[in-house]
């Protein structure tokens, strides 16, 4: 039985094939704290319900929709939705369309195939401030951020205090709030300050923004 006593998480689903985004939402309504309170086949109608009611906590986003693509509607729904942690769930793994995504701000990148029971966990964690994906989907994004080409001499000085870049550093390596608070002697309320202030100084909205920024110009 679902435990009603608190607060449910409110999930948006944007999906266009009936039958994944019927499987979908009746897993997240099975789980306990969750709930699917949006059904949409497209980014547009998504948006127009945003100006009706209240955006979710997390919006679980297709890549390959009808009319505006879901990487594409990002920047969209950062702007409209900016507490609402966007996941990509797709078929789609090639590392384009994974980095394109991450430096769009999607806080999480969950493929399809990795089995619609993944999703209650990945939505666990970006809500406790994790950045999920699935291991072949991490180690592109590994790769592709090794890649890059750091240009120290070039880069904006955006005032970082040490403790800020330890912070990036951690959430590179994957480490959730209450480990990297762990790690570093602070608390979970503590670190989520440090973020915020990350998050204003480098202009981004999300931890996965944060982190492939941060790499993008070498800061960490």
């Amino acid at each position: 039985m679902k435990d009603t006593s608190q607060e449910q998480i409110r999930v948006w689903l944007v999906e266009d094939n009936a039958l994944f985004s019927t499987s979908v939402e009746r897993v997240v309504n099975s789980l306990d704290g969750m709930r699917c309170s949006g059904r949409f086949t497209s980014v547009e109608a998504a948006f127009a319900a945003l100006g009706d009611e209240a955006a979710p906590q997390v919006i679980l986003l297709d890549v390959l929709l009808p009319g505006e693509d879901g990487i594409t509607a990002l920047a969209t729904f950062r702007e409209r939705a900016p507490e609402s942690q966007v996941i990509i769930l797709t078929v789609f793994d090639d590392a384009d369309k994974i980095f394109r995504a991450v430096c769009a701000g999607a806080s999480g990148y969950v493929l399809k195939s990795s089995g619609i029971d993944q999703i209650g966990d990945a939505i666990r964690q970006v809500m406790a401030g994790g950045a999920p994906m699935t291991p072949e989907v991490a180690k592109k994004v590994l790769g592709a951020f090794t890649r890059l080409e750091p240009a120290p001499d070039n880069h904006r000085d955006y005032h970082l205090t040490g403790r800020e870049r330890d912070i990036l550093r951690l959430m590179a390596d994957g480490l959730l709030k209450k480990e990297i608070g762990e790690q570093l002697g602070l608390s979970v309320h503590t670190v989520s300050t440090h973020l915020r202030a990350v998050y204003e100084k480098l202009h981004v909205s999300t931890n996965t923004g944060a982190v492939a920024k941060a790499l993008r110009e070498g800061i960490i």
